[in-house]
């Protein structure tokens, strides 16, 4: 059986992933004359070609890309285990670096990691929040490990990761005590009312006012926020009705000293985990995608 040499399979990789025999040398700190070579080398192995070549540019070809795949696969499995052993070895804490989506709930993040955070006494957890974009992109040069979100990622994006489902919540309503007129009864105490809202930022505002038009509600929107955490300090001082969860309802009554005034399953926030194929198989994010998995189906019974 013909055995694949891995330094050829590496200089293929370094080349693919810096577009160029130039920046792939000066990468691994050796000549353009080496890095070619190695290249060729593999290629007459392979019997075919990697790239098209378009002047000094080189671009994956079909079966290229798919050798890219694998490779990137390979190599990153084979860092993972390094790191994992050198800890081991020297008593050093693993990491996982862990990214939030600006627009996902503090509380039911923490809901997420509590538990596989609890159990995993080597691992130093990273948290980093930002929007979905960059945060994915950052999942793509392996700065991310997961990504916690309300969407996957859109099919036939360049960015090779997979969603997975973690579960849905309804919406609730919330204000402070006795702010309200609950006798109007749920949802047309909502209509000419004082409401916070997220900000154009999140998905969810295009589905609120969605949702209010088709009840015929036409509330006072106070302010919009960026921050929901923000906005539900704004929503227990009185400023006026905030929507969130309901998977975390019981904890903002508790938090905020807030009462809830309605709430709908009209309205899903969805949520995923969203890694990179490298990644599929670590055992501590599959533990962190079945925590999560399981607070939705205790909370939905």
């Amino acid at each position: 059986m013909r055995q694949l040499n891995y330094n050829h399979l590496y200089y293929f990789y370094i080349v693919a992933r810096e577009g160029s025999i130039a920046k792939a040398a000066q990468t691994l700190h050796v000549t353009p004359q080496t890095v070619s070579g190695q290249l060729a080398t593999f290629e007459e192995y392979l019997g075919f070609t990697l790239f098209d070549r378009h002047g000094k540019r080189l671009h994956l070809n079909n079966q290229g890309r798919v050798a890219y795949r694998s490779a990137e696969e390979i190599f990153n499995t084979g860092h993972q285990l390094l790191e994992t052993l050198q800890a081991r070895e020297h008593g050093h804490v693993h990491q996982l670096t862990i990214g939030v989506t600006d627009v996902i709930p503090k509380m039911l993040t923490f809901d997420f990691v509590k538990q596989v955070m609890k159990e995993a006494k080597t691992t130093r957890f990273i948290f980093k929040e930002g929007d979905f974009e960059t945060l994915t992109s950052e999942l793509a040069i392996n700065k991310i490990d997961i990504i916690i979100a309300d969407r996957a990622v859109a099919p036939g994006t360049s960015i090779r990761a997979f969603s997975h489902f973690l579960g849905e919540s309804g919406i609730s309503f919330f204000a402070k005590p006795n702010s309200v007129d609950i006798s109007v009864g749920f949802p047309q105490l909502l209509h000419h009312a004082s409401l916070l809202l997220p900000s154009e930022k999140s998905r969810m505002k295009a589905v609120f006012e969605g949702w209010f038009d088709d009840h015929h509600l036409h509330p006072d929107i106070v302010a919009e926020f960026d921050d929901s955490a923000l906005l539900k300090r704004f929503g227990e001082e009185g400023y006026g009705i905030f929507a969130a969860p309901s998977i975390i309802k019981e904890a903002i009554i508790s938090q905020y000293h807030v009462e809830c005034v309605g709430h709908t399953n009209d309205i899903q926030e969805r949520y995923y985990a969203i890694i990179s194929s490298a990644n599929q198989k670590r055992p501590l994010i599959k533990a962190l995608i079945q925590e999560s998995k399981a607070i939705f189906g205790e909370r939905s019974k």
